[in-house]
């Protein structure tokens, strides 16, 4: 499977989409018009192994709802995940059995290497 979990409305993972030149080839899916599914949580928690790997603790809603505290464990992660978009750290990108999670310089350039080398 090759495809990308972003947000149309954040320009980072629009920048990352448009620097990596993600191939038509990819599904894109705008989480926030097209809900993340429990099928493609377990998807993405099958390659990377971890809920907590996935989450955003940026979202605004981790800061307002205080979960830092939380001592939250993996199926509070993927219930939280399944909750509300904004939880999922940004891009995700799933290119066959290799996971890139985030908008860090190393994950992008991974992510990019990955995608262009096949």
């Amino acid at each position: 499977m090759q495809k990308i979990f972003y947000l149309s409305t954040c320009d980072t993972c629009k920048r990352i989409m448009k620097e990596i030149k993600i191939p038509q080839s990819f599904i894109k899916q705008d989480i926030k018009t097209e809900a993340l599914t429990e099928e493609d949580i377990e998807h993405m928690f099958n390659i990377s192994g971890s809920y907590e790997a996935l989450f955003s603790k940026r979202a605004r809603l981790y800061k307002e709802r205080n979960l830092k505290d939380a001592g939250l464990l993996e199926e509070d992660y993927k219930h939280l995940l399944l909750e509300h978009y904004t939880f999922l750290k940004r891009p995700v990108i799933i290119n066959n059995d290799e996971i890139f999670i985030g908008n860090s310089k190393k994950v992008v350039e991974a992510a990019n290497k990955s995608i262009h080398s096949s």
